[in-house]
């Protein structure tokens, strides 16, 4: 595999990493459940961009 792509992959996996956790912690502290918190983790940025055009 060459570098280009390992670092291309690892940019990847962190984005959705921070995405997800990034979810989990505004639908909780919006919601105060974590089953919401679990739902919109699973949903990542989707989630925090809906929340950011929202409010």
């Amino acid at each position: 595999m060459s570098s280009e792509k390992k670092t291309v992959t690892r940019t990847a996996e962190t984005g959705i990493s921070f995405g997800c956790a990034l979810a989990m912690v505004i639908s909780y502290v919006s919601w105060h459940s974590i089953g919401w918190a679990i739902l919109h983790g699973i949903l990542g940025w989707v989630y925090v961009i809906y929340y950011a055009i929202k409010y």
